[in-house]
């Protein structure tokens, strides 16, 4: 266990203070942009999968700083579960994801759908799909695809797009939103 200076204080319990004394109030829309650029001291991502089982619930930003271990997590979560390869997701999906999710003001975890894919996945995707993009922002670990049971998709693109900061798409008709970190733009229904 990694320890903090020589006080014996571990980073997993210093974690735990933090995520015990975090204040969880929602922001407003206004402040969404805010949250992306780095206002306030810790962030957190809460996700499971349909595909897997699996569950994460992490902070992954303290003071202006990422936690590389929760990081790895989260890019270890958003595998392709197709074939288990995965990717360095980038940090600033993550953080349209987390603020989106603010903005949201829910307790219930995000569904992934889709986090990183592999080209070969893509592709597979792409025979199946006439919406799934040939150079898809999957590819880079840049882009997630996520619901939420209690939000609508109009709710949830809203909110990613209160961020500023990237792609979103509504596919109301397959009750998901995409997120992504490339030009800001949006697109759907």
């Amino acid at each position: 266990m990694d320890n903090i200076g020589s006080s014996g204080i571990s980073r997993r319990a210093l974690l735990g203070v933090f995520a015990a004394t975090a204040v969880t109030a929602a922001p407003t829309l206004s402040k969404a942009a805010g949250l992306v650029r780095g206002a306030g001291d810790v962030r957190r991502i809460r996700m499971y999968s349909g595909r897997t089982g699996e569950r994460i619930d992490t902070i992954y930003w303290i003071d202006g700083d990422y936690i590389a271990e929760s990081v790895r997590e989260i890019s270890m979560f958003m595998r392709d579960w197709r074939n288990g390869q995965a990717v360095a997701i980038d940090t600033r999906t993550i953080d349209i994801m987390a603020a989106s999710h603010n903005l949201l003001d829910v307790g219930e975890p995000y569904m992934l759908l889709s986090g990183y894919r592999s080209p070969q996945t893509n592709s597979m995707l792409r025979s199946n799909s006439s919406g799934v993009a040939r150079n898809s922002l999957h590819m880079r670990g840049q882009a997630a695809d996520l619901h939420l049971d209690s939000r609508s998709v109009n709710q949830i693109a809203r909110a990613a797009m209160a961020c500023q900061a990237g792609g979103v798409g509504r596919y109301s008709g397959s009750g998901f939103v995409h997120m992504d970190c490339g030009d800001v733009r949006h697109w759907g229904s």
